[in-house]
C-alpha cells in the first residue's frame, strides 16, 4: 500500500508539473502582423520579430520563461538560425531571458547608453555586442531594419525600431495604443516622451506596434501624443493655479479620452506622476513665481 501511494504521489505532481507547463505556455502567442513579422505576446508584454531566409531578428525577449517557449516555437515553425537580438532599452521586463538565445553566432544590438546601463547595474542579460549612438540600419534577407535614438524618454537608451519596405513602426513603452500611458508614469520623462514622439512621427510608417498594447496606425500615435501635452499642459496650469495635486486631480477630466483603457483607474494617476516630474525634475516646486 505503501508503494502504491508512492507511486500514484509521483503520477500526481508529474501531472499538476506537466498541467501547469501547459497553463503558462497558454500565455504565449505568435500572431502574424504583415509579410514576415510577427508579434510575440507574453501576457501584456509584447515583441516583434522578422523572419528571412537568411535567419531571424528577434527583439525583446522578456524574460527567461517566455524566451525558452520562443525559441522551441521558432526552430520548430520556421528552422532558420537567430541572426540578431535588439534591445529596446535597458529595462528587465523586455531584455532579460537573452541567454536562451546566446550563441557566438548571434548578434546582440543595443543603444550604448542601454548597453552601458546593463553593465554598470550588473543586469542579469546579455551584453549587447554592438552599440550606437544616433541611428543603426540592419539589412537582412532583403528587408531593412532602422534602429534610431530620440534622446530621453523612459528608462536608458530607450529607441524605435523602423521595418522596412513594411513600413512597421515598433517602439516600447513610451508610446501606448489603445490603452492610458502606465500609472503614475514611473521612469518617464514626460518632456521627453513628447519630444521623441514628435519626432517618430516624422517616420514613414503605416503600422505601430507597441511593447504593450494595441497595434495600430500613425494616427493612433498622433492621438497618444494629444494626450500626453494634453495633460501635461493641464497640470502645468494647474500649478501656476497654486492648486494642490489633489486639487488638480479633481479638475482634470480629458474626457474625450475616456474611450482608453483604464482611462478611469489611471487618470488620477497619470496626473500626480506628471505633477511630481514637473515640481521635482522641472524645478517648478521652488520657482519663486509660483506659490
Amino acid at each position: 500500500m505503501k508503494t502504491y501511494s508512492s507511486v500514484k504521489t509521483l503520477v500526481l505532481m508529474l501531472f499538476l508539473s506537466v498541467a501547469s507547463s501547459a497553463v503558462s505556455a497558454s500565455d504565449y502567442k505568435i500572431e502574424k502582423i504583415q509579410g514576415d513579422i510577427y508579434r510575440f505576446v507574453d501576457d501584456r508584454h509584447r515583441s516583434v520579430f522578422l523572419v528571412t531566409d537568411e535567419g531571424i531578428l528577434l527583439t525583446d525577449p522578456l524574460n527567461t520563461q517566455a524566451a525558452t517557449w520562443l525559441k522551441a516555437e521558432l526552430k520548430k515553425r520556421f528552422g532558420v538560425p537567430i541572426k540578431y537580438v535588439v534591445y529596446s532599452h535597458n529595462h528587465s521586463d523586455h531584455i532579460y531571458g537573452a541567454q536562451v538565445f546566446d550563441d557566438p553566432n548571434t548578434v546582440f544590438i543595443a543603444h550604448e547608453l542601454a548597453a552601458q546601463d546593463i553593465r554598470i547595474t550588473k543586469a542579469n542579460t546579455v551584453i549587447p555586442d554592438m552599440t550606437f549612438k544616433e541611428k543603426m540600419a540592419i539589412s537582412l534577407g532583403g528587408h531593412k531594419v532602422e534602429l534610431r535614438y530620440h534622446g530621453p524618454n523612459d528608462g536608458r537608451g530607450s529607441i524605435s525600431m523602423l521595418f522596412k519596405p513594411e513600413k512597421l513602426l515598433f517602439v516600447v513603452d513610451w508610446i501606448v495604443i489603445g490603452r492610458m500611458p502606465w500609472q503614475k508614469l514611473w521612469s518617464y520623462d514626460i518632456q521627453g516622451m513628447i519630444n521623441s514622439t514628435q519626432q517618430v512621427l516624422e517616420l514613414d510608417f503605416d503600422t505601430f506596434v507597441g511593447g504593450h498594447a494595441d497595434i495600430g496606425n500613425k494616427s493612433d500615435v498622433v492621438r497618444y501624443l494629444n494626450y500626453l501635452q494634453d495633460l501635461y499642459n493641464a497640470v502645468i496650469t494647474g500649478i501656476h493655479k497654486g492648486q494642490s495635486v489633489d486639487e488638480i486631480k479633481q479638475t482634470i477630466k480629458l474626457t474625450n479620452y475616456s474611450d482608453l483603457k483604464q482611462f478611469k483607474q489611471w487618470l488620477p494617476l497619470n496626473v500626480e506622476g506628471v505633477y511630481e516630474r514637473l515640481m521635482e525634475e522641472s524645478g517648478m516646486g521652488w520657482r519663486p513665481d509660483i506659490k
